[in-house]
This record gives structure tokens, sequence and C-alpha cells, in this order.
């Protein structure tokens, strides 16, 4: 498993020596060593497509005809002519000048900064949303820097973590350049399990998606990975739309979105304020509304926000500075505008936000009255990657079926994550899963359920019962541990570091087993073959009010004061009995204790005598 922290890390003491080396501001140089790493990231992706090309060339005389531009295009890929490729740059010779290369616009190139400069043109020529987007001040640093900084990116772990890595990677700089930065009116990049469960249970396939607070794009990236996971073009179905008040953030979106592949409208700046621009027109034209906004927002300008309109359930409170305290329900507001008759909407908000007072709690009520929210989800601690900051999934739904209208899913996934290192969790493969299959259970979607059920017996390759199978893979692990201990111990010296490594490999490979067959379990010990229910502590389907949920069991949102926080309706899980007599452990203790006591003085008085012995 890769050590990301690390790479982090070592991407941070690359920024350092890139700074050492010039009087750049830490905004003037981030932007260079992203654009690198840009570069690199591109560059796997250009050899990925371009070796699913090669697969099925045609050859003239025995030789495969070279990949043109057009393939790429093709398969939604960024093109790198040779001259801006990763490795072609990496094997430059020292002394640039001695190699006559010219530049696209016939200059001969004496420094390494030149050739970077216009390696970033050439893409930019391949694509017309990146014009004027990538960075082009590398020839304000000495050619020694620059080779080293293309030396430590050539790393393979920046392969094999794929994803949003810009967006991850940027955050990491703001946060070590300037922690200001970071938390600037409330922003955080967005953790790539809450952008997949948002994209998972929005379901994007075609038409309108914008994303009103863009930052590095990883909604478009997540979205267009599902759809193309579902056999279609995202290129050719979606239309992606984005607004981003930071210019830098912009920039980077653009760039995320051409190595992978995607075409969109970003604007940013002035115009791009989302307080008070909807700078697309896009008031209810959108299908899919996904965004993680800068939560807690204040100061801003109440008249400004009505001139711009989108707020269907009225103005939040507004102060005597004729102020908005605080902008969660601007956002929300907005998020519901935007939709069209049939949209969806997904975003993270601040969990506060879920039963907050004042105007706040009126326009939540009419929002609920429209039958139109449809899943809330509540995230635990430690999802965000600089600071513990709890926070809740909202998903509204204008085409939900007469089944769910007047309903609500609420999960309280607070205490279901995988723990990534002490400050960090997220939701695995599996547990993305789990709970999406909660949410197609609630919308009757059996099928989905089943398929996943599958895939579990698929991956674990067996169909017996998944609690057998935990009690088995257990029982392996056991054994195989004894025999690890036996074999190290019977190696000689030189041998017992590569036969533990075998064994370590065999036991990761069925730890990672017996976690998927514990999630399994997990999912199917609370739905079996398929029917939605409440469970204690983890979900509960909500009516939307008295009159929707009639003479039925259960509760409604308005006898909860129109509270939309998932804690208030799931309850709280039993504690699970582990089938231990707490008497009679505590007197075990007890003895253990009264053992270890004994021995202690028994120690002490050794130590004692030999002391005296000594003349001490």
């Amino acid at each position: 498993m890769i050590n990301i922290r690390k790479l982090e890390s070592d991407l941070w003491e690359s920024a350092d020596l890139l700074r050492s080396g010039s009087n750049l501001t830490s905004y003037q140089y981030c932007m260079p060593v992203l654009g690198l790493i840009f570069l690199r990231y591109a560059y796997n992706r250009f050899k990925m497509v371009e070796a699913e090309i090669l697969k099925d060339r045609p050859s003239r005389g025995g030789r495969v005809m070279p990949v043109e531009a057009s393939d790429f295009a093709a398969k939604s890929a960024l093109y790198l002519p040779k001259e801006a490729q990763y490795d072609y740059l990496l094997n430059l010779p020292q002394d640039i000048s001695s190699v006559n290369l010219v530049s696209k616009d016939n200059h001969v190139m004496t420094s390494l900064g030149e050739v970077v400069n216009n390696a970033m043109s050439l893409i930019e020529d391949q694509s017309e949303q990146l014009v004027g987007v990538l960075p082009k001040n590398y020839a304000d640093f000495s050619d020694e820097i620059l080779s080293e900084l293309l030396r430590i990116f050539n790393n393979s772990a920046l392969d094999e973590i794929g994803g949003d890595i810009i967006g991850r990677i940027y955050e990491y700089f703001l946060n070590k350049f300037a922690k200001s930065i970071a938390s600037d009116d409330g922003v955080f990049f967005t953790p790539k399990s809450l952008v997949k469960m948002i994209v998972n249970i929005i379901e994007p396939k075609s038409g309108i998606l914008f994303d009103p607070a863009c930052g590095s794009g990883g909604m478009f990236i997540q979205s267009g990975d599902f759809v193309n996971a579902a056999g279609m073009n995202a290129n050719s179905t979606m239309t992606f739309y984005g607004q981003e008040k930071v210019e830098y953030n912009a920039q980077l979106c653009l760039m995320n979105m051409a190595v992978h592949g995607l075409t969109g409208v970003i604007k940013s700046g002035d115009e791009a304020n989302s307080f008070y621009s909807d700078a697309h027109n896009l008031d209810g034209r959108c299908d899919y509304v996904m965004a993680n906004p800068p939560f807690n927002v204040d100061k801003v300008k109440a008249e400004s926000c009505e001139s711009a309109r989108r707020l269907p359930f009225g103005m939040p409170s507004v102060n005597k500075n004729k102020e908005v305290g605080n902008a969660n329900y601007l956002w929300i507001s907005y998020f519901y505008s935007y939709l069209n008759e049939k949209g969806r909407a997904g975003f993270v908000m601040a969990s506060s936000a879920t039963d907050s007072g004042g105007k706040d709690k009126d326009i939540r009520e009419s929002l609920v009255k429209t039958g139109d929210v449809d899943v809330m989800i509540s995230v635990g601690n430690n999802f965000f990657y600089t600071l513990s900051l709890p926070c809740s999934l909202w998903f509204f739904d204008k085409n939900k079926s007469n089944e769910t209208k007047n309903k609500v899913l609420f999960i309280d996934a607070r205490n279901y994550y995988t723990v990534v290192d002490r400050t960090l969790n997220e939701w695995s493969y599996w547990q993305l899963k789990n709970i999406n299959a909660i949410v197609w259970l609630y919308r009757g979607e059996i099928d989905k359920y089943r398929a996943l059920l599958d895939e579990y017996k698929d991956t674990l390759a067996s169909t017996k019962p998944f609690n057998e199978q935990i009690h088995e893979i257990s029982e392996e692990i056991k054994a195989l541990r004894l025999e690890a201990k036996k074999a190290a111990e019977d190696a000689q010296r030189r041998e017992k570091k590569r036969v533990q490594e075998e064994y370590d490999a065999k036991l990761a490979k069925l730890d990672e087993k017996l976690t998927v067959a514990r999630e399994a379990n997990w999912l199917y010990e609370k739905f079996k073959d398929g029917v939605y229910q409440d469970v204690l502590g983890l979900c509960k389907v909500a009516y939307t009010t008295r009159a929707a949920q009639g003479n039925d069991e259960g509760v409604s949102i308005e006898e909860k004061g129109w509270s939309l926080t998932p804690g208030a309706y799931v309850g709280v899980a039993p504690v699970e009995d582990d089938g231990v007599n707490f008497e009679e452990r505590m007197i075990e203790i007890h003895r253990e204790l009264l053992s270890l006591q004994a021995e202690s003085n028994l120690l002490m008085d050794t130590i004692s005598q030999n002391l005296k012995e000594m003349g001490l």
C-alpha cells in the first residue's frame, strides 16, 4: 500500500527546493510545481491510452502506424506531442544549448525552463480549454532546480494513486504554504470518498452538471468516470459547467479535466462569485448539481443576493449591516433553484445546518414540504484532509417515485468508515457500495443490491454464507501466523527476512479477503435478500409531514421540528453482548493484578539484594 503522506512530504520538499532558488511568493511558486505534477500525471494517462490504441493498430509493411492526436480525441484523452512528454524532458542533456532545440515559435531555447514553457504551450495547443491556463514561468528557475524537480516527480506512486491527485496535492501545498489560505472562508478540498458517494447516489447519465464551487474539479472527474464506466462517453452525454471564485482553483480544475479527457466551461474571478452571480444562466436548467461549498461563510451582502435571485424559499437571516451572517442556506437554496423539473442535487454541508434555527428552520420546512429532499447522510470526524470536521451529505431529487415522494431516507454513517491513519478516515470501496445499497433498497432497486451480493461472492470465490467465510478465513489466518512464526524461527539468519516477507504478503491477502467477507456480512445480515428495513443506529425512513404519514407507523419530520439530522431519527444501535460475565471477568482481572504485583515485589527485592552485594 502506498504511503500517501510520505509522497506528499517528498513533494513538499521539492517545492521548498524550488522556493529556495527563487524570489517568488508561495502563490507564485505553488503553481509551477503543480504544473509539473500535472505534466507527470498527463504523461502517465497518455501512455495508458496509447497502449490501448496500439493494441488494435493496423500495420504497413510490418510497421505499426504511429498514433496521432485524432486517435486520442476519439478516446476523449489529451494528446501529448513528443516535446511535451515527461520522459523527453527528463532525459534532456544538462547543457540545453548544446542540442539546438527550437520552440514552437522558432525560438532557439538555451535553458530547461524555456523547454518546459514550450511543453506547456504545446499542450495548450491540444486543448482549447487549457489556453492561458498552464504555468509558463519556468525560465525564472535554474536548470539544476528544474532538473531535480523532474527527477523527484518521476515517481511511480503518482501512477498508482490516480483520481483527483492534483486536488489533493494542491490542498496539501496550500496547507504547508499558508494555513490561513487553506481554511479561508471555509474552503477545503473535498475528500475522494465523499465525492464518490455523492456521484454514486446522484447517478449522472446525461444532461447538464453544474458545480457552483468547483475547486479542482473532483465532482466532474468522478462523474466522468461514472458515466464512462456505464458504457457511455461523458463528453458526448454530459455538459460540465463550473464556477470558482479563486483563479488558481479554476486553473487546477481545467488542468484536471483536461488530463482526464473531459471538456467543460469553467468561469472564475469576480463574475464567478456564486453568492452574487449565476454566471452560466443555469437557474432551473440543471439535471445535476454537485458541490462542496465553503461552510459558514459570513458577511455576504444581502441586497446583492436578492438581486441575483435563486432564492425560492426566501432570504436567510440578515443582520443590521444588511449582511447574511451564515450563508449555508444561501447555498442550499441555490442548489435547489438550479435544478430542472427532474433534477438531482448532492452536496456537502456543515453538520450544524441540519437543525439550525431562525429563518434557516423556515427555509428547511419549506424545502421538506416540497417532497424533494431524498437522502440525508451524517459523516463522522476526520474525513477532511486538514482538519477534524463532521459534516452531512444532502440529496435532492425532483423526480422521486410515488413511493418515496413524501419520505426521506436518513443514514447515520458516523461510525462506519476505514481508518487511514490517526487523523484521516475514509470510506473503502466496499463501504461506499454498502451505503449505496441502502439507498438502492429505499428506492426499490433490488436488482442493484443483488448484483452487489453477487460481486461479493465472485470476489470471495465462494457461495458459502458470509459469516461462515469469516470464521474459515479467520482460522486460516491463525494457522498461517503460527506457520510463519515457525518458518522464521527455522530459517537461516540471512533467509529470515525473505521468509517473513513472503508470509506477510500471504497474510495481507487473507486480511484483505477477511475485510471483504466482513463487509458482505455487514450488509447481508441487515437486509438479507433485498428488502429495505429501518436499522437501529444506521438508517430510518421518515415521512415529510404528519399529513403524509397519515395513520402509518413511523415518524414525520414535522414531528421532529423540521430537523434533518440523521441521528435524531435512526437512534442508537444496541451494544452487542460479547458473552462475557462482567463479575467473573472483574474477579479474573483482580487476580491478574495481584499476581503482577507479587511479581513486581519479588523483582524489586532481587534488584535491592543485587545492589547490596555490589556495595551500592
